[in-house]
């Protein structure tokens, strides 16, 4: 079958199938061939590669991914969607498509069944409004993934990425940096889109390091101390955290940033993922 990644094809697979699009699910559809290929571009794709695609829609995205790798497991959500993918599919061998919800799917049981438990690659045009728990599914639950070459909303992305003292710089930026090294790859309109969104979408890959960036000896009480510290961010680091949902004692605050050699005035968007990482070890001896 022919790419169908073209307003007019892209158009008449709706008006066929009467497809309507639910704005609950954030459907929009990429109908802009050379935004796809970038998309597998940017993954690096290999003939020996796996790939799990999240929310493969009509299938646009799919076919390109499929001409490069070795088996794609593309996991929809809507099941209104599925007559589309088998007819736009149909030629190709190398793809499985699963009805699901991402989020409730078992992904190493499906890594283990579908690719032997090798490591695979993500790609997906994710909805925005589940981008953040989608990530951070993947991160916190160790699934075997090399990579994740995702299109997010612009913002999302510029958090990700973000640098200490600068104003998108939050506990997101710390939690995909922890595990991952950001890179943003490109801009999208919202005109390549079907229906167009509202807002300006951007490429990123998100590569998954061997080992977090910095050790912890409570990963719990690491991420903890950072939503506390970014939960009210006018306040100091000293009362951001001794009033914040841990409830520290402010004398053992105080003590630990001193030993941390730690500015308490200092505001939690300040501070590196290092500086992060020192203070909970020490914190986390005291406790």
């Amino acid at each position: 079958m022919d790419k169908i990644a073209s307003p007019n094809k892209t158009k008449e697979i709706i008006q066929e199938y009467q497809f309507k699009f639910s704005k609950s699910l954030g459907q929009n559809f990429l109908i802009d061939k050379n935004i796809l290929e970038k998309i597998v571009q940017a993954a690096e794709i290999t003939e020996e590669d796996y790939v799990i695609e999240i929310g493969p829609g009509i299938g646009s995205l799919t076919q390109h991914i499929a001409d490069k790798c070795r088996k794609i497991v593309a996991v929809e959500i809507d099941k209104h969607l599925l007559p589309i993918l088998a007819k736009t599919l149909v030629e190709y061998d190398n793809i499985e498509v699963i009805h699901g919800d991402v989020l409730k799917v078992d992904l190493h049981k499906l890594i283990q069944d579908r690719f032997q438990g090798q490591k695979v690659k993500v790609i997906g045009n994710l909805p925005y409004y589940v981008t953040t728990p989608i990530v951070m599914k993947l991160l916190e639950e160790k699934v075997p993934i090399s990579s994740m070459t995702i299109m997010i909303q612009q913002e999302v992305a510029q958090r990700m990425e973000a640098k200490p003292s600068t104003k998108d710089y939050g506990a997101l930026s710390i939690a995909v940096q922890y595990y991952c090294q950001p890179k943003i790859l490109l801009k999208v309109p919202p005109t390549v889109f079907i229906p167009q969104p509202k807002v300006s979408s951007t490429i990123i890959r998100l590569d998954i390091l061997e080992r977090p960036r910095v050790y912890v000896e409570n990963e719990k009480l690491f991420f903890r101390i950072i939503k506390d510290a970014f939960g009210k961010r006018r306040k100091t680091l000293l009362n951001a955290l001794s009033t914040g949902t841990l409830k520290l004692n402010k004398d053992l605050v105080k003590e630990a940033l001193t030993t941390a050699d730690i500015d308490g005035n200092r505001r939690g968007e300040t501070l590196s993922i290092q500086e992060f990482a020192k203070l909970a070890n020490i914190l986390a001896e005291k406790m």
